[in-house]
């Protein structure tokens, strides 16, 4: 049932389907979340993931929720991609360990807004224009040697990586919710059953709280969108470093002498 439900609200597909650069997610613990990541071929994604009971850093059960994105065991390698299940950070693991038995979705772009409108879940697509599949698997190789900060379930999570790596938009403003639909989808609902409860006093048809709390959430949903907001710029993924501060501009620099100087060798 809760299957045939989740198909209506995205876009699920076969392994025999993916392409090149195709930005593809399984849903964790009864579809409560998804895990995204980049297919870069031959049975692989390159995905973005922080350790073990540390996705929150709450110390509660939502870290061990969220501790469901990766391999159940930590005292075996998968033989296949090298993934355990202490991996973390900027990884590439095979199709089996990025899916943990779960099923396959891909995000779709470019979207019209009655199709964004009409999906209940966020994190699922987005009105953006994707890149040519080269520039998306360029910023994910790139990403997989170089980091992509430290994870944050609201500002830097594993959608945000996904997501930059297909369009190159980067959320300009810090410490702010990020890219992520999914994210947005956890503040939006209880925020917008918080807004609209006050109107409660004013109806007296339950169904019409109801549409007002929908259409905040919808709303909220839609300003959110990495292909309307205005708070995004365009970063090539060089500078991903120093535009979000992991490093110094000096430091950079530095780091690229010593790439350089080492390639030279």
């Amino acid at each position: 049932m809760a299957k045939g439900w989740m198909g209506l609200f995205s876009n699920r597909i076969k392994e025999c389907d993916l392409q090149l650069g195709d930005h593809i997610y399984s849903w964790r613990t009864a579809y409560t979340y998804a895990h995204h990541g980049i297919y870069v071929g031959d049975g692989k994604v390159v995905h973005f993931m922080r350790g073990r009971n540390e996705e929150l850093g709450t110390g509660t059960h939502l870290d061990t929720m969220m501790s469901a994105s990766r391999p159940a065991t930590t005292d075996s390698k998968c033989q296949k991609c090298g993934c355990d299940g202490d991996s973390h950070g900027v990884m590439q693991s095979c199709m089996k360990c990025f899916l943990c038995d779960g099923p396959l979705y891909r995000f779709e772009y470019e979207i019209d807004i009655a199709r964004f409108m009409s999906r209940a879940r966020g994190g699922t697509c987005t009105m953006a224009k994707s890149d040519p599949p080269h520039r998306v698997l360029h910023r994910a190789n790139y990403l997989l040697h170089n980091g992509f900060g430290g994870y944050h379930i609201f500002h830097n999570n594993c959608e945000d990586f996904a997501i930059y790596c297909k369009t190159g938009l980067l959320v300009t403003e810090r410490n702010i919710v990020g890219k992520s639909g999914q994210a947005v989808s956890f503040i939006g609902a209880p925020l917008a059953a918080v807004v609209s409860t006050p109107v409660r006093f004013l109806m007296s048809n339950p169904w019409g709280l109801v549409l007002v709390t929908a259409g905040i959430y919808c709303a909220s949903r839609y300003a959110a969108d990495i292909g309307v907001r205005s708070d995004v710029a365009k970063v090539d993924v060089e500078d991903l470093a120093i535009t979000l501060g992991w490093q110094s501009s000096t430091e950079f620099l530095s780091a690229c002498h010593s790439q350089i100087s080492a390639s030279g060798t």
